[in-house]
């Protein structure tokens, strides 16, 4: 147990500096990456080459993440410089002037389309500068942002948190693929059918997901209203209770259907579409929205110093812009359109972008076991850095204006450098933690095992604590599940519950986990410019990760015990 509670101690170094004494993560990361450091080479007595590799692995992965900041901040600069933004702002306006209305459209539908289509943190990128250029507070848009990163994630990249995560994590073990043929996942030809097999874990984590996900779009605007709002009012929130329901429903349950019939593929992408059709409809009939005065935020110059992030969005000194709504909203399509198809293989646009060719790969990296791999193409940054420069020539934007974009985007981006060169080279740390002279298992490994020990028959309701656990060490659902499902399901069966519903759990948890993770929301606050508040917008978040945990692991309790 001593061993667990000194894994956990980086953890507690984040939340003591930067959620508790409120520091920067540009001050608090370093003082985590230290910690990881010095237990990885001092108990876990990992060689130091070990350590250095996966720093220096950390240290390529951040540089991605800046690529994608980068090229996310600068589509938004380029939006804002050519008048787009606020042909957007007006076309909102139109069906829905209120704030509310518009949070759930942009946030969670909107969001959920993207995260269906990309993953990885691109909602965040895509939809939290556009709250911003919509006229929201910087900080409200990434803590909005944030809290829709739990239900879409779990099949997120067209479903790579399942087909990825929780397919590596359980492939070749003796023990689940004996289950999985005991539970008549046998193909014609006396095969494993693997596929299968996910895709039935695959619709127990959209069934869970539906019902905590039910009320996220209201207790988004709950949180915009409470936090943000002129009145500081819960109730304003509350009020548009019809309308949240629906938006969820709309997007829930094609979900479910999707991940039933279709697999984990295309839940999240399919929903936040059909959802999109549904509500923009709604709203512009004025259905199911409240009667009386739209929602809107206060005046700006009454804002908290706290909401705003360094870019400025304001239109006093672009020149009007007479382009048409649709001509407007043509770069987001765009974006949304390449997204799609270079993430489904049928294309070959994918196979293409990923190829040997089109890798940076530094294999064995010190002569470890670690391998550090990036494909720029095939990032959203470069996506990104595209339909900028198409929107440069489609919106007859002048060279000078084009300019300033770049110029402000690489500011933006570099203040958001510090933070992360320190908080991914301490996940990779953290995770790389096996092999050593001490004989222990990798650190995240450790710490659940001591969970574990402690919880017996009650593992069920602690499991999407461990998933949101990984994710927000790890920053990805993904990770989360490749490093905790084998280990999720061998507790399932050692309690003598359906594994495959614990693993679930898993992947539920880890979706969750998402809207608390530090370098996620180091990189949202990057995107407007609000480097150094992620403190103030985790101990927003956060919880919400209590509740989407707590709900799923009772609602898995119940289910493992009484089916």
């Amino acid at each position: 147990m001593l061993l667990a509670l000194l894994a956990f101690l980086p953890i507690v170094v984040v939340g003591l500096f930067l959620v508790v004494l409120r520091w920067p993560a540009s001050r608090a990361m370093p003082l985590s990456y230290v910690s990881a450091a010095l237990l990885a080479l001092f108990v876990w007595r990992v060689p130091a080459v070990q350590v250095a590799a996966a720093s220096v692995h950390g240290l390529i992965v951040a540089v991605s993440l800046l690529y994608i900041i980068f090229g996310a901040i600068l589509l938004l600069n380029t939006l804002r410089e050519s008048g787009a933004l606020s042909v957007i702002r007006r076309g909102f306006t139109d069906i829905s002037p209120d704030r509310r209305i518009q949070v759930i459209i942009v946030a969670w539908l909107f969001g959920s389309f993207i995260e269906g289509s990309a993953g990885f943190g691109t909602p965040a990128a895509v939809a939290v500068p556009l709250m911003v250029g919509l006229g929201f507070p910087a900080m409200c848009a990434v803590v909005a942002g944030m809290v829709i990163q739990s239900t879409p994630v779990s099949f997120g990249a067209l479903g790579t948190p399942i087909l990825v995560g929780v397919g590596n994590g359980l492939t070749g073990d003796p023990n689940v693929e004996a289950y999985a043929r005991e539970a008549g996942y046998v193909a014609a030809n006396g095969d494993l059918a693997w596929n299968g097999f996910l895709s039935e874990i695959a619709f127990k984590v959209a069934m869970l997901h539906a019902v905590a996900g039910l009320l996220i779009p209201l207790i988004v605007v709950v949180l915009m209203t409470r936090f943000f709002g002129p009145n500081r009012s819960i109730v304003e929130g509350l009020q548009v209770w019809k309308f949240a329901l629906l938006s969820s429903l709309s997007m829930t349950v094609p979900y479910v259907l999707v991940a039933r019939f279709l697999g984990p593929e295309f839940p999240s992408l399919i929903g936040g579409l059909v959802g999109l059709g549904i509500m923009i409809t709604c709203a512009r009939m004025g259905l199911f929205i409240p009667k009386g005065e739209p929602w809107d935020f206060d005046s700006k110059d009454k804002w908290d110093s706290d909401w705003n992030g360094t870019i400025s969005l304001d239109d006093a000194d672009v020149t009007p812009s007479s382009m048409s709504l649709p001509v407007a909203w043509t770069p987001y399509v765009l974006v949304a359109g390449l997204l799609v198809a270079t993430r489904i293989p049928s294309l070959g646009i994918k196979q293409l972008l990923t190829s040997p060719m089109a890798t940076l790969e530094w294999v064995s990296v010190f002569g470890t076991d670690i391998n550090s791999k990036v494909q720029p193409l095939y990032l959203p940054g470069t996506i990104f850095i595209v339909v900028s420069l198409l929107t440069f020539v489609l919106h007859r934007m002048k060279p000078g204006d084009f300019g300033v974009a770049w110029k402000r985007s690489a500011k933006t981006m570099l203040s958001a450098s510090v933070a992360l060169v320190f908080t991914v080279p301490m996940v990779q740390v953290f995770i790389n933690s096996a092999g050593g002279a001490g004989g222990y298992e990798k650190m995240p490994i450790v710490l659940a095992e001591g969970v574990a020990s402690l919880t017996g028959s009650a593992w069920p309701f602690f499991s999407p604590f461990i998933g949101g656990f990984g994710a927000f060490v790890a920053g990805s659902n993904t990770v989360s599940n490749m490093m905790f499902s084998l280990f999720q399901f061998g507790v399932g069966e050692r309690i003598g519950v359906d594994p495959t519903w614990v693993v679930a759990l898993q992947a539920v948890g880890g979706a969750a986990g998402n809207t608390i993770c530090v370098h996620n929301v180091v990189a949202a606050s990057a995107v407007v410019g609000l480097v150094g508040k992620e403190g103030a917008i985790i101990r927003k978040t956060l919880p919400v990760f209590l509740y989407y945990a707590l709900v799923t692991g009772l609602l898995g309790s119940l289910i493992v015990w009484n089916i």
